[in-house]
């Protein structure tokens, strides 16, 4: 098996290897590029999202500075919005559905270590996918860790340290992230506690 598909499939690699390490740097520079646009420059940006990411959807805005190991793992929907200072630990595969918003300062991570101290000296490595599914809200600060699944129209609240998978529909919080209580009827009708949604806001 060679160390792109170890990669790919969960297994321990060395990363410091240096055909990756110089492959990687080209995706580097690509992010380079990006984070020095202009706020003006909005279709070289997007072109240049085109050539770092595996997939890009329509209508997506990321603000700069955007972080990555590889951009390349990278699948994100339509319609996808985050701010400042998203990290993408892509090593292996993050894919991001349609309509998803990110909050500042948010960390989605595949890449981790073993436990075992000798393994880390060695800088051994594996990744495990990350997928957020369509509609799903994370907050500023949230760290989602390898592994992780979020479902459909989440909150995932801010500061959150998810570790583990989170089903669809529900608002989940804390470290660890936690599901707090399901999307309801009342969240339909309101947008922060007691204030309602008024159909005149709206149009």
């Amino acid at each position: 098996m060679s160390i792109w598909e170890k990669m790919k499939s969960g297994k321990l690699y060395f990363c410091t290897d240096e055909n990756v390490m110089k492959e990687q740097m080209q995706c580097l520079d690509i992010l380079y590029d990006f984070n020095n646009t202009r706020p003006s420059e909005l279709e070289k940006r997007q072109a240049i999202l085109h050539k770092l990411f595996a997939k890009v959807g329509t209508n997506v805005y990321i603000e700069p500075p955007l972080h990555a190991n590889w951009g390349r793992n990278t699948h994100m929907g339509n319609s996808v919005y985050a701010n400042f200072n998203l990290t993408l630990v892509d090593d292996t595969d993050i894919q991001i559905g349609d309509n998803v918003m990110i909050g500042p300062n948010v960390t989605i991570a595949t890449g981790t270590h073993p436990i075992h101290p000798e393994l880390r000296r060695k800088v051994v490595q594996f990744n495990l996918p990350v997928i957020i599914e369509d509609n799903v809200w994370v907050g500023a600060g949230a760290v989602i860790l390898p592994g992780v699944r979020v479902g459909k129209n989440t909150v995932i609240g801010a500061g959150s340290v998810v570790t583990k998978d989170m089903p669809a529909n529900v608002v989940a919080v804390g470290n660890p992230c936690r599901v707090m209580r399901e999307i309801n009827d009342h969240d339909m009708t309101h947008y922060y506690k007691d204030m309602k949604i008024e159909e005149e806001d709206l149009l």
